[in-house]
């Protein structure tokens, strides 16, 4: 039996119809780069995340990117941020001439530890960028609370974490100053290529954002600002404007194959594998699980049919290009060790209970072998 890690053209034959008609009226308009089309997408993703702004970019790397550039973070700051998340988190941080300062994870949650928060942070630190990552919220009440005592900006790296509820009942990017979005193809909300959004309830901050997507300029040929061509083209956002009426289900969807594989996991007694920890706000972008045995394990799903994917081997802190910046094997304990032992298995909405059976029994064969 073949289960992919993803089945995105499974998604596509429920909606083929409105996602061609949505792309025919951007082709008969002949307006391509932000217009109509990404603002009624703003407006509608600031609904569904209970924002009262959100301003569209061409990617979640330029949206964590542009919102860092939004809060001042230049050459010399400090942000501090987890070291266990996808490159961009870190590498934005980089590219602006700061300095990422990492902290580790609670094993739990993949998240970042805010016990490990205070003690990072120095007179240099601009911003922290918390990352809500594989859909589950990070302890925004916690992380809040450090960074309030010292007057500092949060920005949620909430890449995969659209719709996702913290404790206290928030959405997650409408908890910080601002909340980075991506729409690449395999996210819950996915485009037919890059976009990103950020997500703000600082009206001066959205319009910032407005201004330094387009180049730093406004009106158009006059710069007060150094910007980026950061913008969001009109294609990506009618197609996403369709799925965005999709996506409730969709969740609904990941979240009962996530309580399925539990059952699951449960009835076959694996106790060797230990299975994310659930929250009610959790979308489950993924279902990552932690085995010792990853790397075989791994092979041997491929070896069967079933398509997997490590997130990610290498934590950030011990990244070549962050050599300089002095971390040694075992700094960052929870995360190198997440790194060695997590695996994410199918989740998308689509998934059938036979499939999911079919990856549960072939991890017990692994185990019992």
């Amino acid at each position: 039996m073949k289960v992919p890690l993803l089945d995105l053209q499974a998604q596509y034959a429920t909606i083929r119809d409105e996602v061609r008609a949505a792309i025919d009226r951007v082709c008969d308009s002949q307006h391509f780069i932000l217009g109509p089309e990404v603002a009624a997408l703003e407006d509608e993703v600031a609904a569904h995340c209970d924002a009262r702004f959100a301003v569209g970019v061409s990617s979640g790397t330029d949206a964590l990117l542009a919102a860092l550039m939004a809060v001042g973070v230049s050459s010399g700051d400090e942000v501090v941020t987890s070291s266990y998340s996808f490159f961009a988190t870190a590498g934005t941080i980089a590219r602006l001439g700061a300095r990422p300062v990492f902290v580790d994870i609670d094993p739990r949650s993949f998240n970042l530890d805010p016990t490990g928060l205070a003690a990072r942070l120095t007179p240099r630190t601009k911003a922290i960028v918390p990352v809500h990552l594989f859909g589950r919220c990070c302890d925004m009440e916690a992380i809040g609370a450090v960074a309030g005592a010292r007057g500092v900006p949060v920005i949620e790296d909430a890449a995969q974490a659209i719709g996702a509820v913290d404790e206290q009942g928030r959405i997650a990017g409408t908890i910080g100053a601002g909340g980075c979005l991506s729409f690449f193809p395999s996210k819950n909300l996915g485009a037919f290529g890059d976009g990103g959004m950020v997500l703000t309830n600082d009206a001066a901050l959205a319009e910032r954002l407005k201004i330094l997507r387009a180049h730093g300029s406004k009106p158009k040929y006059h710069h007060h600002l150094v910007g980026g061509n950061f913008r969001l083209d009109a294609l990506q956002a009618a197609v996403l404007r369709v799925k965005l009426k999709f996506l409730p289900g969709w969740t609904k969807a990941r979240r009962q194959n996530a309580d399925r594989y539990r059952q699951l996991f449960a009835e076959r007694r694996l106790d060797a594998v230990v299975l994310p920890e659930d929250r009610p706000g959790h979308i489950y972008n993924q279902f990552v699980i932690r085995c010792p045995q990853r790397d075989k394990l791994q092979r041997f799903l491929l070896e069967r049919g079933v398509g997997t994917e490590v997130y990610y081997p290498v934590p950030l802190h011990r990244q070549a290009c962050f050599a300089d910046l002095g971390y040694a094997e075992g700094d960052l304990p929870e995360s190198e060790a997440a790194a060695r032992e997590t695996l994410a298995l199918p989740i998308y909405p689509e998934l059938t209970e036979v499939a999911q059976r079919y990856v549960v029994d072939q991890i017990a064969e692994f185990l019992a072998r």
